[in-house]
């Protein structure tokens, strides 16, 4: 069976992956540029990330979406277990948001084009006039009512275990008194680590676990600190057993 799902990916999943991916970034780029960003900046995405996971056959469970309100704005924190999680996150979180990645994505073909063109908002921390701007950007995203999905550890996983998280989003949690939603993502390790890249794809069921908002209880340094540390608990105790507790991850 191994055999045959390579067969599939080499000659039916990948090349129809590449033209999608190619079809849906234009399809972004020249619909933001005719002025629908809200709309072209998150469907598309959506169909890109839901159609890839079925291309590849995998499996999905959602579990906790009735955690969500309708119409409330939200941070959302997941783990970074590996390159599937963008896909299963834009597919089934079932939510417009806009997406915190590193600057070197938009190098990408097409795809880093379509990101800059939807607004998503690149982080730059080459000088503090370029932190300043990504702050900014995230800010002005979150004010206007939309919501924000980012990875806090900053890097893929190295061993399907957790690494440290950055305070970046807390603190816009924190600034402007917004949830922030707590996702585990299980699964994506397995379908292809960051030490796999652009390879073939191992078939392995995902899940995406939405957890209960944790609102502000105050403001300030303590409310980041609890938020973080109430979110990183929360995503670990979630996780397969074998990926729980911290493990050094030295890209961080």
């Amino acid at each position: 069976m191994k055999t045959l799902y390579k067969l599939y990916q080499l000659f039916i999943a990948v090349p129809l992956f590449i033209v999608w991916t190619v079809f849906i970034s234009l399809t972004v780029i020249i619909g933001c540029t005719l002025g629908g960003g809200h709309w072209f900046g998150y469907y598309p995405g959506k169909a890109w990330g839901w159609l890839t996971l079925k291309l590849f056959l995998l499996p999905v469970r959602v579990e906790g979406r009735e955690h969500l309100r309708e119409g409330e704005s939200y941070v959302f924190v997941s783990n970074h277990q590996g390159m599937f999680d963008i896909f299963l996150i834009f597919g089934h979180l079932g939510r417009q948001f806009k997406w915190m990645m590193k600057h070197q994505l938009r190098k990408m073909p097409f795809i880093g084009f379509a990101c800059e063109r939807s607004h998503q908002i690149f982080v730059d921390k080459r000088g503090a006039s370029k932190i300043k701007k990504t702050y900014d950007e995230a800010r002005s995203i979150l004010q206007g009512g939309m919501s924000l999905c980012v990875f806090p550890e900053g890097a893929r996983t190295f061993t399907g275990h957790m690494g440290l998280f950055r305070r970046g989003a807390f603190m816009l949690a924190d600034e402007l008194q917004l949830p922030v939603v707590p996702l585990t993502i299980n699964g994506s390790f397995d379908v292809m680590p960051r030490m796999r890249d652009y390879r073939f794809v191992c078939w392995h069921p995902l899940t995406l676990t939405i957890h209960r908002p944790i609102r502000p209880h105050g403001q300030g340094a303590d409310n980041i600190r609890r938020t973080a540390d109430e979110s990183y608990q929360t995503i670990m105790s979630a996780l397969e057993p074998r990926h729980q507790g911290y493990v050094e991850n030295p890209d961080q």
